[in-house]
């Protein structure tokens, strides 16, 4: 990926959901206009969702997820099958293509992708190959599923601007609304980012959340400075009067916070992503029950990154070392990374999660682990609101999303 690429977690996410052989990796080549998956009459081609980022005419920066048939079978098409439902979660539109009479297992996933609040697209697909281009078959799933599908033809190219159309129309209303540094800074005001460049930051680069935050500052016309956190207190020096607000990395909160101005605000670029990507007033809300956890208690701590653990690593390390100094040394802690996330967390013994920022994932995608927490009344909370509880500056912490 260049610098001038949009990451893939913002970018619009839209998901392909069908039978074996209901031409989903047709219709993703279609609309990519690139052999971007496997085509064959052999039905199950599709093994794990292949994920195709492309710009999509009246709406940006977008990524198709071409699933694996939903009727799959046997031991390995049950893990296929997974795999869809893992994708369905950080899916934002869904396209669910019917291809013959037999609707039921269609009209199930539409149930489903309702209940996720996912938008949904219905869409006959081959229609080369139907009886009477598959008018027929409109007017079954206009009965059966109440919905009006748009026709189209993968091979014939035909269908694929009204359906580019509908998905447009089907945008949730609150695509691209959200800010990272949402309340917290005027155009003209001054900014401070404290960005620690240890073994965790890439040599010759910037970490994703510093990168994007540094881009929206600069799109909001404010006034921004970076420093180490070595350098803070000469960086201030420097300036004739206090930043309005200054940005840290979570791990030096303990740091900044002693040395910041009394008229400087003070948040991290985790809390920052954590009303970005997920839900703040949970995670803030359980962030203040975490330090009445019983002795004994399991904490799940869930990373977004698969990266090799490193020396001195946040979540490996400085996390639980804190957890441990302030909750005594009888908690259990869990990691998790990637999409490993267990479903019954109850089950599991979890008692509480702690996420990562989850740059890497889709802001439906988190809302859908937040979702599966409170289901299962299980208190979640993101690294910088925990760490901010446990050093107990919580209350010191500016949240995006409003100005004091």
């Amino acid at each position: 990926m260049s610098l001038n690429d949009t990451p893939r977690a913002n970018r619009l996410h839209i998901g392909l959901f069908g039978k074996r052989n209901s031409g989903k990796s047709s219709l993703v080549n279609a609309l990519t206009g690139q052999q971007v998956a496997t085509v064959s009459a052999v039905p199950g081609t599709t093994t794990d969702p292949v994920y195709k980022a492309m710009e999509l005419h009246g709406i940006g920066p977008v990524v198709f997820i071409d699933t694996a048939g939903f009727d799959d079978e046997g031991e390995l098409g049950a893990l296929r099958v997974g795999r869809t439902e893992q994708a369905a979660k950080e899916t934002d539109i869904a396209l669910v293509l019917f291809s013959d009479e037999d609707m039921a297992g269609e009209c199930a996933w539409i149930k489903r992708l309702q209940g996720a609040k996912t938008p949904v697209v219905a869409v006959v697909s081959r229609a080369d190959v139907l009886a009477d281009g598959g008018q027929d078959l409109v007017q079954k799933i206009e009965e059966q599923a109440g919905f009006t599908p748009i026709v189209v033809s993968a091979v014939e190219k035909s269908g694929l601007d009204a359906l580019r159309a509908e998905i447009i129309r089907q945008l949730p209303e609150d695509y691209e609304a959200e800010s990272i540094t949402a309340g917290l800074c005027e155009p003209g005001d001054t900014v401070l980012l404290v960005m620690p460049q240890d073994i965790q930051a890439p040599k010759g680069r910037l970490i994703l959340p510093q990168v994007q935050t540094l881009r929206e500052l600069l799109d909001r016309h404010c006034h921004v400075l970076c420093c180490t956190t070595d350098e803070l207190t000469a960086t201030l020096a420097l300036l004739k009067a206090p930043p309005q607000l200054i940005i840290t990395d979570s791990q030096a909160f303990r740091s900044v916070h002693a040395q910041k101005p009394a008229a400087s605000r003070l948040t991290s670029f985790s809390v920052l992503f954590a009303g970005y990507k997920g839900d703040i007033a949970y995670f803030t809300s359980s962030a203040r029950k975490l330090l009445e956890l019983p002795a004994e208690a399991h904490i799940l701590i869930a990373e977004a990154c698969t990266h090799r653990p490193l020396t001195e690593d946040i979540g490996r390390v400085k996390l639980p070392r804190l957890l441990r100094k302030r909750l005594g040394e009888k908690i259990t802690i869990t990691m998790t990374a990637g999409r490993d996330f267990p479903q019954d967390l109850r089950q599991a013994g979890i008692d509480f999660v702690i996420h990562c920022g989850a740059c890497m994932f889709n802001r439906k995608y988190v809302l859908s682990r937040v979702a599966e927490c409170r289901g299962q009344g299980v208190p979640m909370s993101n690294y910088g609101i925990a760490i901010a509880a446990l050093l107990g500056i919580l209350d010191d912490v500016e949240m995006p999303g409003r100005r004091n």
